[in-house]
């Protein structure tokens, strides 16, 4: 294959950089595979391929280099038999739903789960023919009692709620599941294998939106699911057939983020803490959600005792109007809807993570409009209390 000594220009000009091995030269880092689609000198080859794409590349819609080693890497960190990328967070959530929530089944979704998760099952999956039961997955007598009750084909929870920072016990949730005959699901973008491995406590499935913590940098979005090879190549079929695949550009940044994710959950866990433990003593806060202030409250099923980056908090007498001031006066923070950067975030849930319920709905679950979420990010954290303070002096009345 490629060029030869007697081809005219317009040959030369779209075959002259035509990939040839550089063996045995090895790159430091993975290359990125652009290529849409792959050849074959040999025939068999190519039906190897096309019968089980894990034998090689056929066609980028069923498998890419790039895609294929943010996936190797992914299952190894969560102890999974494999894993499958997609183009994003919700990308993933709908990956899993559309094997494990079929027309006539039952799902419990923990209730104060990220809203598009249930907006995804409440305004699609529910419309096709499935039967929606919202809980508190932390009061596992209420789950125990509607799996029992309705034998779901899935349970899905999240490692730590969006955006009350509740924990979820994932052996006990596991146990329910499994004793039911339903697959249990866990997001684990606000944990991260670096600090807890749900697989390891019984979970089927792991899902994560890399967009967050997982890329690290706030420039791509990805998500990402790991379970055991039957799952995973069932949702690998259905992905091959609509084409939810992400870029090679987006799964390299997403390796490249990977990279520094052990160091960077450390850092965020830290300066989480400092911060949680500042606003737990300051008058202004009526309320503050952080794991880590509670650090040993099922801290079994944690790798150390980091709990993240993510906390919320109540300022005390704020409304939906004053809110909306606290995100005009940050200027370190970022008033932005995403979580898991390197620099820190905030966002006001009533406005956007779950602006789409109604304000009884929010108020049942916990989420008040004077609540706020923030993804503490690396910088100093006196920078980060400093603008907190006065940003919180903004809004408070």
């Amino acid at each position: 294959m490629g060029v030869s000594e007697n081809q005219k220009l317009a040959t030369i000009a779209v075959h002259a950089a035509d990939y040839d091995s550089i063996a045995p030269a090895i790159p430091t880092v993975p290359p990125i595979h652009f290529a849409s689609s792959f050849v074959f000198e040999d025939y068999a080859d190519l039906d190897r391929v096309f019968d089980d794409p894990r034998e090689g590349y056929a066609y980028a819609r069923f498998g890419n280099p790039t895609v294929r080693s943010l996936e190797t890497m992914m299952a190894r960190l969560e102890g999974a038999e494999a894993s499958i990328a997609y183009p994003s967070g919700m990308a993933a959530v709908d990956g899993v739903f559309g094997v494990f929530a079929q027309p006539g089944s039952h799902v419990i979704i923990s209730r104060d789960v990220y809203g598009a998760t249930l907006g995804l099952m409440r305004q699609q999956y529910c419309k096709l023919g499935v039967t929606l039961h919202e809980v508190d997955a932390t009061d596992l007598d209420q789950v125990r009692e509607v799996a029992a009750k309705y034998k779901p084909s899935l349970i899905h929870a999240e490692v730590i709620t969006n955006p009350l920072m509740k924990i979820s016990d994932i052996a006990a949730l596991a146990e329910i599941a499994h004793a039911n005959g339903a697959v249990l699901s866990i997001d684990n973008t606000f944990g991260t294998p670096m600090l807890i491995r749900p697989i390891e406590l019984g979970a089927d499935i792991v899902l994560h939106s890399t967009t967050k913590f997982i890329g690290g940098h706030g420039d791509v979005m990805g998500g990402i699911v790991s379970g055991n090879l039957d799952h995973i190549t069932a949702m690998r079929d259905r992905a091959r057939i609509n084409g939810s695949i992400p870029g090679p550009m987006d799964a390299w940044l997403t390796v490249r983020g990977i990279h520094t994710l052990h160091l960077r959950m450390k850092a965020h866990s830290a300066n989480a803490l400092v911060v949680a433990r500042w606003l737990e003593s300051d008058d202004r806060i009526d309320v503050i959600n952080y794991p880590g202030l509670q650090p040993d409250h099922l801290a079994d099923q944690f790798l150390s005792a980091d709990r993240g980056g993510l906390l919320s908090f109540e300022i005390k007498g704020a409304t939906l109007e004053s809110c909306g001031r606290y995100l005009e006066a940050v200027k370190l923070l970022k008033p932005a809807t995403t979580l898991g950067d390197v620099s820190s975030v905030t966002l006001h849930p009533a406005r956007a993570s779950h602006r789409g319920f109604t304000p009884e709905e929010r108020a049942a679950w916990g989420i008040r409009d004077n609540l706020l979420r923030v993804s503490v990010g690396i910088e100093d954290v006196d920078d980060i209390i400093s603008d907190l303070d006065q940003a919180i002096s903004a809004a408070t009345p």
